[in-house]
């Protein structure tokens, strides 16, 4: 009998098949050779399956019937590929042995195991375990096959991810849902990725920029001149920082203190997919999802590049041979000169910024493979371009550079000049125009120029020309100018950023071994992030302006009700960092996994009971400011509202329920007693955070967009003793909503000359007082200080200066 060979995508089958079975027969769904049958997944062809499976009972959603908790998880097989699932059942049946060639991870495992469970398939397995797809790898593969119960951790690892995630995201989503009357989407991994950006919105929305000063003076020494800024305490008044210019201007000055150091700067990390996303999101623009896409065509369809799906920034000794037949082909490429000036001696196991076995775990970092490239799209090619100059920097010596620092004193005042001056470029030869456009925001030099007070950004010079000061020659102050500035607030996320916050999420938590088990995972999979960022569009808790990605309405809503029904573990990295350290430990043979799902049960029933005692929500605690034209912001479908395609294409039977049910409620919606909040949850999808991951579970998102006009924003709880009532923005002021009942707490928008924003009315209300900055006094003059509440019952406020 002959040996089923099961791939995770059709690409993968053929190319594992031109290798093991050259002269197979092509049967459409399968390749038929004379001692192998390869065949594919094409993705989830099984999952868990949903509530209505255990009971219909649960296709209404109602609250008396939660906790869902099964005894045992069936399965479901995916409706739209499940003639591809009978096909494998068949060719099963005529092999006497198995093998598992799905990706080489958690979840690949997962993957087979559910197609074998569901066909009951009892022949001896074989795993498959490569990392590119190049023939040679493949036959080294087959060559090294071993047992899959060699595996059997990592699978029940995978089986406790994916109904530890079920049963989270299943009954918390039931649960908010049917409390606030609102279809509200809930995950282990979605919800604290949204908190990252709630929190991130709170401390935009929150900052009052200050207003501040600078003096910069242009030095001259002989045929040299260079720029300094002025040493000591943050001016915020204009006329002091004029004072001093003037001061200095013209004036002869000396050096006070030189002092030049040299440094290197290595070669970047090679790429992860994080890593990578994130750069081409900066570069390119590219959302994390096309990215991913794009590395996988070059994986599965050109074969050009490694397993893109990894974790891991370095490689292992068996890689360095493989890296020099890569450098070799290059040399025939476009990239030849680069290549050919690449320096062997440098990519060795020595090296540990390129080879720490320790650091690899499923995959090495992402490499070129041998194979020349053949025609590809633009797209294609900007970030196979990423990879091969990445791969190639490792090749070349570090940069050097001198760092000046000087002290240039001009009437007893001192101003600083830093210059970075490039004396070899090393590596950087390799970059091309565009990253080397944005290269040094990357570097380390600039990672603590980043970490820096704002004021000393301003005298930081990096150049390629020389630099060169005399400390015992004299200098002249040319000029000196007052240049005026304003803090800054946090930046908006990016899809970069997110990832990269997602990568770092539980670095501030305390316990240390957690914060060892985030710092291998972070929030979320290289391969899940991506879909964890489309899937918080997709049901409306974000969405993109531009580069930036903005939390709606309905996403702050989410978070607020998660925090405020006491189950916050949701809505933390805490959660995933104990997960994820379980799940390890599983996955080694350390933990239990049936240890781990009763915890997770219990988790369960614990947020449910939370949710059951919480209050409901206002309606308009979910409705979107209007914007001109009558528009809503937030809750039309977006591009990513195609629940389906995030799942390979299939419509679970819950969508199909709810997308029926939704056509009934929307004339149920034109009845006169029906309520706002109950219309809106009407015309509905469903979803669930982690589906990517290999659930089946769903969980309901909102796309219709409010019928009325969007209630006041809430600034702040109202200040005022034993009122109870909220503070919103008015034409002219931020009032009590509990006007009606007596309370007369209202800040006036205007104060001393300055407009109060809803930031500084929210401090003033919260705090008591706004932070320093400049307002205009009645006189015409104007003066540094803060406004503070001085009467909690009225709302009366002060202006009080700065000392």
């Amino acid at each position: 009998m002959k040996t089923l060979i099961i791939a995770e995508k059709p690409d993968m089958g053929r190319t594992i098949a031109a290798v093991v079975e050259p002269k197979a027969q092509n049967k459409r769904a399968y390749l038929e050779g004379e001692n192998y049958i390869i065949t594919w997944a094409i993705g989830h062809l099984v999952g868990l399956a949903e509530p209505d499976q255990y009971d219909p009972k649960y296709k209404r959603w109602n609250e008396a019937d939660l906790p869902i908790i099964p005894d045992r998880f069936k399965l479901l097989a995916n409706a739209r590929t499940k003639d591809q699932l009978m096909t494998i059942g068949e060719l099963s049946k005529r092999c006497n042995r198995l093998v598992n060639a799905c990706d080489a991870g958690r979840e690949g495992q997962l993957i087979f195991h559910l197609i074998r469970q569901y066909l009951k398939m009892p022949q001896p397995t074989d795993r498959l375990w490569i990392s590119d797809l190049t023939p040679e790898t493949i036959r080294r593969g087959f060559d090294m096959l071993r047992s899959d119960q060699e595996y059997d951790p990592l699978t029940r690892a995978a089986r406790a991810r994916s109904e530890a995630d079920w049963l989270v995201g299943m009954n918390a989503s039931r649960a908010f849902t049917i409390r606030h009357k609102t279809l509200l989407s809930v995950g282990r991994v979605q919800t604290p990725v949204l908190a990252l950006l709630y929190d991130r919105h709170t401390e935009i929305t929150s900052f009052d920029s200050e207003t501040y000063y600078i003096v910069q003076a242009q030095f001259s020494q002989r045929d040299f001149s260079y720029k300094g800024v002025w040493q000591g305490d943050r001016i915020t008044k204009k006329e002091q920082a004029e004072a001093l210019a003037a001061k200095v201007a013209g004036k002869p000055a000396k050096i006070a203190s030189y002092t030049v150091n040299e440094s290197k700067e290595y070669p970047y990390r090679l790429y992860d997919l994080t890593l990578l996303q994130r750069e081409a999101n900066g570069r390119y623009g590219y959302p994390a999802k096309k990215t991913l896409d794009i590395a996988q065509s070059l994986y599965e369809k050109h074969k050009v590049i490694t397993y893109p799906r990894t974790s891991s920034n370095y490689v292992t000794e068996e890689n360095i041979p493989v890296m020099g037949n890569v450098l070799n082909m290059l040399k025939q490429t476009a990239y030849g000169e680069l290549a050919s000036g690449a320096d062997r001696s440098r990519v060795h196991k020595g090296n540990k910024a390129v080879c720490n076995p320790a650091k690899v775990e499923d995959h090495h970092a992402i490499l070129p493979t041998p194979k020349r490239p053949g025609t590809l799209s633009a797209e294609e090619q900007n970030i196979y371009d990423m990879i091969v100059r990445r791969f190639l920097s490792h090749y070349y010596p570090p940069a050097v550079y001198n760092n000046h620092d000087v002290l240039t004193e001009v009437e007893q005042e001192q101003f600083r000049t830093r210059a970075k001056e490039q004396l070899d470029a090393g590596w950087r030869v390799v970059l091309g125009d565009s990253e080397d456009g944005n290269a040094k925001s990357k570097g380390k030099s600039k990672k603590k120029s980043d970490e820096a007070s704002e004021d000393q950004e301003d005298d930081l010079v990096e150049t390629d020309r020389p630099f060169s000061v005399d400390e015992s020659a004299p200098v002249l102050c040319e000029t000196a100018a007052a240049l005026e500035k304003a803090t800054k607030p946090p930046k908006p996320y990016t899809e970069g950023t997110l990832l990269k916050a997602m990568e770092s999420a539980g670095k501030a938590i305390e316990d240390e071994e957690l914060r060892d088990a985030m710092k291998q995972t972070g929030l979320g999979t290289p391969a899940t992030r991506a879909a964890t960022i489309e899937r918080l569009k997709q049901v409306g808790y974000i969405k993109p302006t531009g580069k930036r990605l903005d939390i709606t309405t309905k996403g702050c809503a989410a978070i607020e009700l998660i925090r405020g029904a006491g189950v916050e573990l949701l809505a933390s990295p805490e959660m995933t960092g104990r997960w994820e350290q379980r799940l390890h430990q599983i996955s080694k043979g350390e933990a239990s996994d049936e240890q781990f799902i009763a915890k997770v049960k219990q988790f369960a029933e614990m947020i449910v009971a939370k949710v059951k005692q919480q209050r409901q929500a206002d309606a308009s605690l979910f409705a979107e400011p209007e914007r001109a034209g009558g528009e809503t912001s937030g809750r039309g479908r977006s591009k990513g509202t195609r629940t389906s395609s995030e799942r390979g294409g299939r419509t679970s039977s819950r969508e199909k329920s709810v997308t029926s049910k939704a056509a009934s409620a929307k004339k149920e919606a034109a009845a006169p007693r029906r309520t706002a909040s109950k219309s809106k949850a009407a015309n509905a999808q469903i979803t669930m955070d982690d589906v990517p991951e290999g659930s089946a579970a769903t969980t309901p998102s909102s796309d219709k967009a409010p019928s009325a006009a969007a209630s006041p924003k809430v600034i702040a709880p109202c200040p005022r003793p034993g009122c109870g009532g909220q503070l919103v923005e008015g034409k002219r002021g931020y009032g009590c909503i509990r006007f009606r009942e007596g309370c007369k707490f209202v800040i006036w928008k205007e104060q001393q000359g300055r407009a109060v924003t809803p930031a500084m009315a929210k401090m003033l209300a919260v705090s008591g007082t706004t932070r320093s900055s400049t307002f205009k006094l009645e006189d015409g003059r104007t003066m540094s200080g803060k406004l503070v509440l001085v009467d909690q019952a009225t709302g009366t406020v002060e202006f009080r200066s700065s000392p």
